[in-house]
């Protein structure tokens, strides 16, 4: 497979490379770390006449903590750049194993945060746990930038908020908070490398073994990435046991609506979200670490 021609910029600033965005129209594409949309070029599947490469952007590769703003990852920081990092396993380690879940090690040397939610996959494995914790993201335009809430961001499959045309995602931000516990676990047909056939991320907020706070976000079983704000209603105020956490999973396979394919039945998935709502509300409370 080859790809086919284009033109390629490689712009020194965010205000150059959002003007040409302007410039070249809606058949231009923003190269990060190239690992979706190449393979979708060389299969066919797109055929951009220009790609805006964002390789020279440094400042979108920071991962900085602020004491008011939160844990701010630029967009072009890789998978195991998030994996390894100290600052996001000190203050959000679940974000780190969640990014350690994606793909595979040469994936995630080359595949950015921005790509994978740009991308807007179902099955992604970042966004659910980013949703459970709150977070948004910046979109930057040539004139003024925006920040838009992830939970929101999703607008159908491979479908999102940006504005493609003239919007470059530049950073994703997750607040500091209150949570006490969080976790992202999934399902998938092989021991590493896979996508997810079912993905649930949970934060909880804990008064001793009362649930003053939780937030569940389902992957794989929507066309976007799902709160299941029911089964969350089930846990709150209310003292932890395992027969809740069951209720909360069998009320949250009313929260999705999941397809059949290749990787397993509707029917299937329903009865993983139960048992993977299950597993990572009682990690996400007895593990203790956000």
């Amino acid at each position: 497979m080859y790809l086919p021609d284009f033109d390629y910029y490689a712009p020194e600033s965010l205000t150059e490379a959002t003007g040409l965005l302007m410039q070249l129209g809606t058949s231009a594409r923003v190269l990060a770390g190239g690992t979706d949309i190449l393979v979708k070029m060389k299969s066919g599947l797109l055929a951009p006449s220009a790609l805006v490469s964002l390789k020279n952007l440094h400042e979108l590769r920071r991962i900085r903590w602020d004491a008011d703003r939160g844990l701010a990852i630029g967009a072009l920081a890789t998978h195991n750049e998030i994996c390894n990092s100290a600052v996001v396993q000190e203050h959000f380690l679940s974000l780190s194993e969640a990014a350690h879940k994606l793909a595979n090690n040469q994936i995630r040397n080359r595949g950015t945060i921005g790509g994978n939610l740009v991308n807007a996959i179902p099955s992604a494995d970042l966004p659910p746990i980013l949703i459970a914790l709150g977070a948004y993201v910046t979109l930057a335009g040539p004139n003024s930038s925006r920040t838009v809430p992830v939970e929101s961001f999703f607008t159908g499959v491979s479908r999102c908020a940006l504005e493609p045309e003239r919007e470059i995602l530049t950073e994703v931000v997750i607040p500091p908070q209150k949570t006490t516990g969080s976790t992202y676990i999934k399902f998938g047909l092989r021991r590493s490398g896979a996508l997810a056939v079912v993905g649930v991320a949970a934060a909880v907020t804990m008064d001793g073994n009362v649930v003053r706070d939780a937030r569940i976000c389902l992957g794989a079983v929507y066309k976007v990435p799902t709160r299941a704000i029911q089964a969350e209603q089930v846990l709150i105020g209310k003292t932890w046991t395992n027969d809740l956490l069951e209720q909360a999973g069998r009320t949250a396979v009313g929260c999705c609506l999941p397809i059949s394919d290749i990787r397993g039945s509707a029917e299937y998935r329903r009865d993983l979200v139960r048992i993977f709502t299950r597993r990572a509300l009682k990690r996400a409370i007895t593990q203790g670490h956000v």
